[in-house]
């Protein structure tokens, strides 16, 4: 227990035995740290923004070249100048988010309200819940719209602009229009692509900072990605008209000059970007997944032909955010490239499978996080996202992913498990697997609620599953936990699915649970009229296949979700030398050799980019590695001396019997041949909880959450007084 309280405990409070002062002396102390903390970077940020937003106007351009002139002495001339006003904001607040990150601690439980009274969310009310975007809180909205007025502002402003200019003589005024508008797009895209790779850094400090998991950012990256292509598209177009007008368009899009802007790098741009955007459109990504994964791999053409196109000063206005991107991926590659050798691995009636795999103790998660996956058997290029089923109280060297059958790789999947039951070949039992991950929230805000609402819609349970086991061995352990009115209402087509509820045994967990936390549980089979003729005896046995633990093929601790001082170092010591790199190159190489070349300056800024984060980053990275083996072989030892590994596992599997063996059957009620009625479900709810705060987590397909999400928001509109308020809280997953 003592241990568990020294990891756990802030940066700044004091590791000794502790006075009722100091612990509030401590406690005062962290808490003004962070305050500090967030307000520095609520200013950098607002201000950043600001400036990105106002720069259309003629005045903030005349204070920017007023900066340029005033800084241009710097070693990287106007790169550096530019650098400092758009790209080091965003890097400035990712250092100091990682030092929020250190001094909150490795365990983070949301903080309890100090008022008794529920009130309304921004980010927890839907406000949009049909059309392009999907379901939209009031937050996202203000979002949309503040990126919306921004361009329209941005569009206006420089039209304006232009109109007022007087053309040059030899130019035909219809042309100098077109051009300079094509210009200005550009301009704004560039601007939009600043926070465009943010969202889908998934380990991101910045994304761990304000708690936005990597499967909500991707939505933000979505949206950013039509709006920045679109603009791409209409500043290629622009310049495409004007050539042609004027006689000169093959020989404009082959140029490439050496002083200026090269337009062939910005066409085969524009291409890369073109495919990766056309790929990426709803039905072609749900008609091929997979050519939308391997077209998107264009971004690298994408990025290095951009720089290329605009050279070194006008790229590092994005830049930003590509390097912390860069900075994820790097990780990303390194933590992927150990195999996992999947601890157990068992086959459901309903087409679902269960994979367990092995974990290092000291990597981290908690119940709403989810993990890529990679099997090597299957593909070496194909990777794909899944829900924990397991709660981090589980186990300590383990996590568990449901897997439904959906697809050919989940198919072959099944069927390579089904098959290790086969005495005739058991070398096929070892499955190996590949793991980037875990992601998701920072904070479990599962925790938060006194009251929850789960709704799922099929293999959507499995998020909730790690939930309840977390809740129960929360309570069992006298751990924080705030739920005490848990209702799970899961929609599934078929009967044969309900096998997946016998995931859990809430009463192995936690007996006599119901006399701390009231669990229901309502079943709407929707295809099926009648149970089945002898029901509790339908279903088939579930299959399933066991392979030895070994720490040595557990999960690495390479991601940037995982300790906070490895990965704000991995952080830190990039970006420190990313700006070594530069200053050596231009003080050594671009100044005294007389370098000119724009797209040439362009591809050395990248390359320091990419060779900051695998010299320094590596680094430290191979430093986190080596101390990552010293630790894992001393908890081995530990372990093998405890005996741990098999109380664990054998502990793990008990918790994995038959729903129907199960006391908690009685707080489960099966309909079959209706939907849930959502209306009548937060009415009943509202006279049975009262005023206070409820949190509806929802996972499963898009008109799932549109249903809840409507009904909530009607919820609110005419609720009454004494009636709860009803936060939404979507936990599905697309790419």
């Amino acid at each position: 227990m003592e241990k568990e309280t020294v990891d756990s405990t802030p940066l700044l409070s004091p590791t000794k035995e502790k006075t009722p002062s100091s612990s509030s002396s401590s406690s005062f102390l962290v808490s003004a740290t962070k305050w500090v903390i967030k307000y520095l970077i609520c200013i950098i940020f607002i201000g950043w923004a600001g400036f990105i937003f106002l720069m259309p106007e003629e005045s903030v351009n005349e204070l920017m070249s007023k900066w340029i002139n005033l800084t241009t002495g710097n070693p990287l001339g106007t790169a550096g100048s530019i650098f400092m006003l758009f790209s080091a904001p965003i890097l400035i607040i990712a250092f100091l988010a990682i030092a929020y990150l250190l001094v909150s601690g490795e365990d983070h439980i949301p903080e309890k309200k100090s008022t008794k009274y529920p009130s309304f969310r921004l980010w927890t009310f839907p406000v949009i819940i049909k059309g392009p975007f999907g379901v939209v809180s009031a937050t996202e909205l203000i979002g949309i719209v503040l990126f919306s007025a921004y361009v329209i502002f941005a569009i206006y402003n420089y039209t304006m602009r232009a109109l007022a200019s007087p053309s040059h003589h030899h130019l035909d005024r219809r042309i100098f229009m077109l051009e300079i508008l094509g210009l200005r797009f550009g301009g704004i895209g560039l601007m939009c692509m600043a926070f465009l790779f943010l969202p889908v850094s998934r380990g991101s400090v910045l994304l761990r900072y304000i708690d936005i998991p990597f499967e909500h950012a991707t939505r933000y990256h979505v949206w950013l990605g039509h709006l920045t292509m679109a603009l791409f598209t209409i500043h290629g177009l622009l310049y495409c008209v004007a050539w042609a007008m004027d006689g000169r368009l093959v020989e404009e899009l082959i140029q490439w000059k050496d002083i200026g802007v090269a337009n062939l790098p910005g066409v085969i741009a524009l291409i890369a970007g073109l495919f990766m955007w056309v790929t990426s459109l709803p039905g072609v990504r749900t008609w091929n997944f997979e050519l939308f994964f391997y077209t998107h791999q264009l971004y690298i053409i994408f990025v290095v032909f951009l720089a290329l196109h605009v050279g070194d000063f006008v790229f590092t206005m994005a830049a930003g955010g590509i390097f912390l991107f860069i900075l994820d991926r790097f990780l990303r590659f390194c933590q992927s490239r150990r195999t996992v050798k999947v601890v157990s691995s068992r086959c459901l009636p309903c087409g679902t499978v269960e994979l367990v795999l092995s974990k290092p103790p000291n990597l981290r998660y908690n119940a709403l996080s989810f993990i890529f996956l990679q099997i090597r058997e299957l593909s070496w290029l194909q990777w794909h996202p899944f829900s924990v089923s397991s709660s981090p109280l589980d186990g300590k060297n383990h996590l568990a992913v449901l897997i439904k059958v959906l697809g050919k790789w989940t198919q072959n999947l099944r069927d390579r498990i089904t098959d290790a039951d086969e005495p005739k070949d058991l070398s096929v039992k070892t499955i190996t697997a590949s793991v980037e991950g875990p992601y998701g929230h920072e904070v479990p805000y599962h925790l938060m609620y006194e009251n929850l609402i789960l709704v799922a819609g099929g293999i959507g349970l499995s998020p909730f599953l790690a939930i309840l086991s977390d809740v129960l061995h929360r309570v069992r352990e006298g751990k924080p936990c705030r739920p005490r009115n848990i209702l799970v209402v899961w929609a599934v087509k078929k009967s044969n699915e309900l096998p997946l509820l016998s995931s859990i045994d809430m009463e192995s967990i936690c007996p006599s649970f119901s006399d701390k936390v009231n669990i229901n549980v309502d079943i709407y089979v929707t295809r099926e009229s009648d149970p089945p003729l002898e029901e509790g005896h339908v279903y088939k046995p579930i299959k399933s296949s066991m392979c030895p633990m070994s720490s040595d093929f557990g999960m690495s601790v390479l991601v940037g979700t995982g300790d906070n001082f490895w990965s704000g170092l991995y952080v830190i010591s990039s970006t420190v030398g990313f700006v070594i790199l530069l200053v050596l190159l231009y003080i050594f190489y671009i100044n005294p050799y007389g370098v000119y070349k724009w797209w040439y300056k362009g591809l050395l800024f990248v390359i320091c980019m990419v060779a900051s984060v695998v010299i320094f980053g590596g680094f430290v990275v191979a430093l986190w590695h080596f101390c990552e083996q010293r630790s894992s072989v001393k908890e081995k030892s530990n372990d093998s001396v405890k005996g741990d590994h098999k109380i664990e596992q054998n502990g793990f599997m008990a918790h994995k019997s038959s729903i129907q063996d199960s006391s908690v059957a009685k707080s489960i009620v099966t309909r079959y041949g209706s939907r849930p009625n959502f209306k009548e479900i937060f009415e009943g709810m509202s006279e049975n909880w009262g005023h206070v705060d409820v949190g509806v987590l929802v996972c499963g397909p898009p008109t799932l959450q549109e249903s809840v999400a409507n009904e909530i928001r009607a919820h609110s509109m005419i609720r009454q007084r004494h009636y709860p308020i009803f936060h939404f809280h979507s936990h599905s997953f697309d790419l």
